[in-house]
């Protein structure tokens, strides 16, 4: 018998109230996602092209990864800001945030204007990716934990694949509103979870912080109970939250400066900052951002196709989301990872030999099969992202920090999340004109070093 079994504390009878909250909180993943697929599809829409006047590659790349700027602002402010506010009012500031960005997007009249649209979007973004993971962490029990960022990775391919197949239907309407409408439609959920925040219970944790006890024990009692204040889980959880909040009062990491000064912080810094650095370089938004170029110089020649094949890649990888939300936490992070950048680089080197070998000539006699099969390569590609990276690389972060460098140490791994992200953005479109099936190549070399980075630097990863 366990020693919490024979301390009379139970494994919590886990509300509705958590999954929920958790559910309902990760529509800020489902935005987030929306807004990486949905540049993709407007990218080849002819009017979009047209209203712009055909941006060459590199402001293509420009247009698409500003708004990661805006993300690494948004990630480095959203740690001291929920400190402040909460995670749930610091969610509700993004989404005010969001909103301005959106409108500027849709109503966009010149590149500037979109542009600047999207970086504020981008701000909105970066302060979703950081808080919503840890408003889910700090709901969870330890044995759901896993889980419910999991959920989170799930509500972004979700978005990821509407935008696809929303810039799919677009596709036929023969005005500006072909790529306004994909746009603008984006604000409906993100009022959703504006409004739905007002019913959301507040972080147990930062009421603790902030002096609110009796109401943080009730959030636990409600969230783990069905409202029994004495519940033993209840009462151990409350009085280790108070136990931690009294440490964090002596040794708190009020500043960033601070979070590099103990070594064990520093080290779990640039763990969290390493693997969503690497979560970039592996290549999964350049597949994302992309998609339509990188299926049409696969054979896939005209927007339509293209455009179906990246809302194909969409589904796939809201399919294969799904093991990792149900195993995660019985596989666990370090075996998963090791597993996905297997199959990830395996997929790139056959994509990248297939189209060396075979690459698409326009007009010429092509060997349809070895460029449908390098497509086939993009699917796996993603499944294995979707299984693997796409999860614990925001489960990690989430899970390493002790409490008083939990904002700021995530707030950190965000940033760098973006700030890779950005370049990601912009030297793909670049790679894919200039050196073509060389891209994957590249790509394919990412993943050798990055798997190995996990290899050999994260041995405490379970």
């Amino acid at each position: 018998m366990s020693n919490e079994l024979e301390a009379g504390v139970h494994r919590p009878k886990t509300s509705w109230r958590v999954y929920f909250a958790v559910i309902f909180s990760s529509i800020g993943g489902l935005l987030f996602g929306y807004d990486q697929g949905v540049m993709s599809g407007i990218l080849v829409m002819e009017h979009w092209v047209d209203y712009f006047h055909n941006p060459n590659p590199v402001w293509r790349g420009f247009i698409v990864s500003i708004y990661l700027l805006g993300a690494f602002v948004g990630g480095l402010v959203a740690g001291p800001t929920s400190e402040k506010v909460g995670r749930k009012r610091s969610i509700m500031g993004a989404t005010i945030i969001f909103w301005f960005g959106t409108s500027m997007q849709t109503g966009a009249t010149n590149v500037d204007l979109l542009m600047a649209g999207r970086f504020f979007q981008g701000i909105s973004i970066g302060m979703y990716s950081m808080n919503v993971p840890v408003y889910q962490s700090e709901l969870s029990p330890a044995h759901l934990r896993g889980r419910a960022i999991t959920f989170q990775q799930l509500s972004i391919v979700t978005g990821i694949m509407i935008a696809f197949w929303i810039g799919y239907g677009c596709a036929y309407i023969q005005s500006d509103a072909s790529w306004r409408v994909p746009l603008g439609i984006q604000l409906a959920p993100s009022v959703v979870l504006f409004f739905g925040c007002f019913i959301l219970p507040y972080s147990p944790r930062w009421l603790c912080s902030k002096g609110r006890t009796d109401e943080a024990l009730e959030t636990l009692a409600k969230l783990h109970a069905n409202g029994d204040v004495n519940d033993p889980y209840v009462r151990k959880e409350f009085d280790e939250i108070m136990e931690q909040i009294s440490f964090e009062e002596k040794n708190s990491m009020k500043t960033y400066r601070e979070v590099f000064r103990s070594p064990s912080t520093r080290k779990r810094v640039f763990l969290a900052m390493g693997i969503q650095g690497m979560q970039q370089w592996i290549g999964i938004n350049a597949v994302l951002y992309y998609a339509p170029f990188i299926f049409q110089s696969a054979g896939m020649t005209g927007t339509l196709p293209s455009l179906l094949a990246t809302g194909v890649n969409g589904v796939v990888c809201v399919i294969f989301t799904i093991p990792a939300l149900l195993f995660i936490d019985r596989l666990g992070r370090r075996k998963t990872i090791l597993t996905g950048s297997i199959g990830m680089g395996t997929s790139m080197l056959i994509a990248g030999s297939l189209l060396r070998a075979y690459p698409y000539v326009e007009g010429g006699n092509n060997n349809t099969q070895a460029q449908y099969g390098a497509v086939a390569m993009m699917f796996i590609f993603s499944a294995s992202f979707s299984m693997s990276w796409g999860p614990c690389g925001w489960i990690y972060p989430a899970e390493i920090f002790p409490n008083r460098a939990r904002a700021k140490g995530t707030s950190l791994a965000t940033a760098t999340n973006y700030l890779m992200n950005f370049v990601i953005g912009e030297i793909t479109p670049v790679m894919l004109d200039s050196i073509a099936y060389g891209t994957y190549f590249f790509f394919f070399a990412t993943n050798v070093v990055c798997g190995l980075v996990i290899y050999f630097f994260y041995p405490g990863m379970y």
